[in-house]
């Protein structure tokens, strides 16, 4: 599956039961898996003594899930909520009949569109297994990135930035709706110093991009 060395191949099933029993999920949390999963196989593992890359200091091997889901339109938190209950770096490939996306968890969800299953392709980039962990969430997070930041700080730098357009949106949409000269002045202010704030945010990480350059 993805293109990966067959060395790397697997097929072991991972019961819900079997999960529910271990970490002991209350009726709630467990509801909300079966609404979505149908069932979860380990298809790959990646290990040093299988592609001939070296353990990085963080990441010693991941997986390759194939999450088989009963539904396209999912909740993202169960993704996060596998994540944090099976204590390995995991890349999920959520399948829903012939279609997948790649998804992974790294302080939040982050995946990618829609494609036929078989075309789906990962490429394993590094020196190092902490490298190619590392490239492979780059490949499904948006944003530039900034070198001299880690990786949980290129994340976090995008989280503001999205959160910020969203808030401008907000209100410039408020705004735009306004009947009240005062109203909208306040709003059409407050929309402006955000855009400065993620001006500001955007400038800083490509100022840093040119110097490396």
């Amino acid at each position: 599956m993805l293109g990966l060395p067959k060395a790397t191949e697997m097929s072991k099933q991972l019961p819900k039961k079997a999960i529910y029993t271990k970490f002991q999920m209350n009726t709630a949390a467990k509801a909300k898996i079966d609404a979505d999963i149908s069932r979860i196989t380990i298809v790959n593992e990646i290990a040093p003594n299988k592609v001939n890359i070296p353990a990085g200091e963080d990441v010693k091997s991941f997986f390759v899930l194939l999450v088989s889901l009963k539904k396209k339109k999912y909740d993202e938190k169960t993704i996060a909520t596998l994540s944090k209950l099976i204590p390995q770096n995991i890349l999920f490939v959520l399948e829903y009949e012939n279609e997948s996306r790649l998804a992974i968890y790294h302080t939040k969800v982050m995946q990618t569109e829609w494609k036929p299953t078989e075309n789906q392709q990962i490429e394993l980039h590094g020196l190092n297994l902490d490298t190619v962990w590392e490239n492979i969430v780059k490949s499904l997070e948006c944003g530039v990135w900034n070198e001299e930041l880690s990786l949980d700080e290129n994340i976090a730098l995008h989280n503001k930035q999205e959160q910020l357009k969203k808030q401008i949106e907000k209100l410039e949409k408020q705004a735009r709706a306004e009947r009240q000269p005062k109203k909208k002045f306040e709003l059409v202010r407050k929309a402006k110093e955000l855009k400065e704030e993620l001006s500001s945010l955007s400038s800083s990480t490509n100022n840093m991009l040119n110097m490396e350059q």
